[in-house]
């Protein structure tokens, strides 16, 4: 069963107040704090004075519990061994390591007895000392000092929040209203959330559809009327009962229902019909979905819904019922833009989804002015996720990017391929660049006072959460964060489920036209600026892998950590797998993993056999800092390492950092004019004695009461409806 608390802190970064009785624990307190802190975390001033009235037996189960939650945010929930006992000294040339692996094994009588080679000669993977650890964990520990502590060091601070009920209730009221879709990790929250806020209070609006489904199996558990309007919310929800995907994709192998959920669902089916047979149309997009589901619905069974029943004869070719794309599609095919674009009109979100291929296709003044006009008419119907989408689209649209586009799958498999697209009419582009920033402005609320964190500006917005993986201190795709310190290490953990599986983590360098410069992965050890940690071959216990980089010796400005799948289970099927890194000072020692050290980690689940979680660039400045990737290549099936992934990785890479992503500035700047007052964190200002609404990466300790928190971890909270 989820723990609601560890949920609460790790989505939130607030403390549920504990109940219990009153006490005198600032002693447990402080003791809490400490720890917390060693793991780069830290108690508000407000959380600390809050607990230290609790009962003493109250403070220390909250205290395990929230210890849990922010461990394993950053990673600190497993222990980290390294092959390499003394890493990041003790790290041998990759030769004379290799030298040395051979030796031993031909030193060993077992391995004499029966030989060390086989049929297709030797293989240096096999060696007996080679990639399983020789030493324990508490063996590598003590071959390390204790971690120095540095005013670099990341320090989070954890707020107090409501009682557990009213943090409940406002987490799920913001995941059920988000604007824009939940990755894996929020969608799982959003289940456990509905289920438990069922008789509670419920958003007004559920904008996104996948959302919807989730709610709807709670409501169907409980007994409630069904919340759908379209013929796809039924087929979302049947998918997710049969333990899919809300999306749709893939397509899930359904199951029969219960006969109370089959009424239900044909009973919502025929109600949405009923009221709009357009909607037929709809089904053409999952046909074989529908048949599917058909057989298992039995919908010949229930005449009392003859609507639904149309349903599966449209999927089954039995009924005609175009949809409204291949009315569209037919109108283009005959070059008619003026008869697609008033079909569009009816569906304003696929009309602005369709804008690039309307303004490409539209052949005189006559045609631009009706698409332009239609624009103007339906802008108050579209919602603000589609708006902010078409901006950063039109403003790419404008670039040259060498006659390449970047394909990106809601499942983050990317690859790279030619863009034959005839160029826009960048004055028609650049009105309907107005019309969108004049409607996202109008939606933005009127405030009093604005007060913005100016780190926030190099964020990108996130148009979807589908494309960030959970995690500590991730962010959107696109975005930018600066690194400071002197030394990077980047880090994989891996725990198999049920085959033998080998991940590699690798270190791709690139000169500064993303060419090959060098490496670091387990065919090479140590480079100018580097070492790796060694490499470990299979992980039923849990495996880790680290890279060292020391920036200040690198001739290079391209960095690109990957992690490969060399053998056995993939992102998605292994029981665990993260990546992430961490940033030191030079006089910092420490054990590999140091908690307090994390910058950021992020879980590795996708569908490529070649992770890309980010990029380090080094600026003109000499300044480096982080562009946020979350990509998956497809790879081969095995065996893939940077030799034989670094060329297409560079290529992808380049276009991709070339490419213009919608930051949170944008939006800031449009909000702005709605703002009487405008001032920036950092900057020489009085503090404010009335509430703000505040902009930042992370929420300031002294903000009144009172006031609206727009920080990382409520991110999408920005997007307009």
């Amino acid at each position: 069963m989820t723990d609601l608390v560890e949920l609460i802190v790790r989505r939130t970064r607030r403390l549920p107040r504990p109940g219990g009785g009153a006490g005198e624990t600032e002693v447990v307190v402080r003791q809490f704090d400490a720890v917390l802190m060693s793991a780069g975390f830290k108690l508000s001033r407000e959380a600390m004075e809050h607990l230290a009235g609790r009962d003493e037996g109250t403070v220390v189960d909250f205290a395990v519990r929230v210890l849990a939650a922010v461990r394993r945010e950053v990673g600190d929930h497993v222990r980290h061994n390294t092959y390499f006992k003394d890493f990041p000294g003790g790290v041998p040339d990759t030769l004379e390591f290799w030298t040395r692996c051979l030796a031993e094994a031909l030193l060993d009588p077992v391995v004499a007895e029966r030989g060390i080679t086989g049929g297709d000669g030797l293989n240096l993977l096999d060696l007996p000392s080679y990639g399983r650890y020789l030493h324990t964990y508490e063996e590598m520990l003590a071959a390390h000092d204790e971690l120095i502590p540095s005013a670099g060091d990341r320090v989070t601070l954890l707020h107090l929040g409501g009682t557990l009920e009213e943090e409940a209730s406002r987490l799920y009221l913001a995941l059920a209203g988000s604007t824009v879709p939940l990755g894996e990790d929020d969608a799982d929250a959003l289940r456990v959330l509905a289920s438990h806020c069922a008789d509670g209070p419920q958003p007004e609006q559920i904008p996104v559809r996948e959302h919807r489904a989730h709610i709807n199996q709670v409501r169907l558990a409980s007994g409630k009327d069904l919340l759908v309007d379209t013929v796809t919310d039924v087929l979302r929800l049947a998918s997710v009962l049969s333990g899919g995907s809300a999306d749709l994709e893939p397509a899930t192998r359904l199951r029969s229902p219960s006969r109370r959920a089959r009424r239900a669902l044909l009973a919502a089916l025929d109600g949405v019909v009923a009221a709009s047979p357009a909607k037929l149309g709809d089904v053409n997009a999952h046909r074989e979905q529908w048949k599917r589901l058909g057989e298992r619905l039995h919908p010949h069974e229930y005449p009392c819904w003859p609507h639904a029943a149309r349903v599966f004869a449209v999927a089954r070719g039995e009924e005609r019922a175009p949809s409204l794309a291949a009315r569209v599609q037919s109108a283009m095919d005959a070059r008619d833009v003026l008869r697609a674009t008033r079909i569009l009109t009816t569906a304003p979100g696929l009309l602005f989804r369709s804008l690039d291929w309307l303004v490409r296709s539209a052949a005189s003044e006559e045609e631009a002015h009706a698409i332009l006009e239609a624009v103007e008419n339906t802008v108050e119907q579209v919602s603000g996720r589609v708006l902010l989408s078409l901006r950063e689209h039109l403003d790419n649209r404008s670039a040259s990017r060498g006659g390449h586009r970047i394909f990106i799958t809601r499942k983050s498999r990317a690859w790279k391929g030619p863009d034959n697209r005839a160029p826009l009419d960048m004055s028609l582009a650049l009105r309907v660049c107005e019309i969108l920033d004049a409607e996202v402005t109008r939606r933005l609320p009127e405030v009093d006072h604005l007060v913005i964190d100016r780190e926030i500006w190099s964020v990108a917005l996130p148009l979807s959460g589908k494309s960030s993986p959970s995690g500590f201190g991730v962010l959107p795709r696109g975005s930018y964060s600066p690194v400071e310190g002197n030394l990077l290490r980047f880090f994989i953990y891996w725990r198999q489920r049920e085959k033998t599986t080998d991940l590699d983590l690798s270190a791709l360098l690139l000169n500064d036209d993303y060419t090959y410069a060098s490496q670091l992965s387990w065919t090479h050890l140590t480079e100018v600026g580097g070492e790796h940690s060694g490499d470990i071959t299979s992980a039923e216990n849990g495996a880790s892998e680290f890279i060292d980089l020391t920036l200040g010796k690198l001739q290079q400005r391209v960095i690109i950590p990957q992690v490969h799948v060399y053998s056995g289970e993939g992102f998605d099927e292994l029981a665990e797998s993260f990546f992430g890194f961490m940033v030191r000072d030079a006089r910092q020692a420490g054990a590999p993993f140091e908690p307090a050290t994390v910058r950021m980690k992020s879980d590795l689940r996708g569908h490529g056999r070649v992770a890309l979680p980010l990029v380090f660039l080094r600026g003109q400045d000499g300044r480096w800092r982080a562009k946020w990737l979350h990509l998956f290549l497809r790879g081969g099936v095995n065996f893939n390492r940077v030799e034989t992934t670094g060329m297409t990785t560079a290529h992808l890479v380049g276009t991709i950092v070339d490419r213009e992503y919608l930051r949170v500035r944008h939006l800031t700047d449009l909000w702005s004019a709605k703002a009487a007052k405008v001032t920036f964190l950092g900057d020489d200002n009085d503090a404010p004695s009335a509430p703000v609404t505040f902009v930042g990466r992370e929420r300031p300790e002294d903000l009144p009461e009172g006031s609206e928190i727009f920080d990382l971890t409520r991110l999408s909270d920005l997007i307009p409806s």
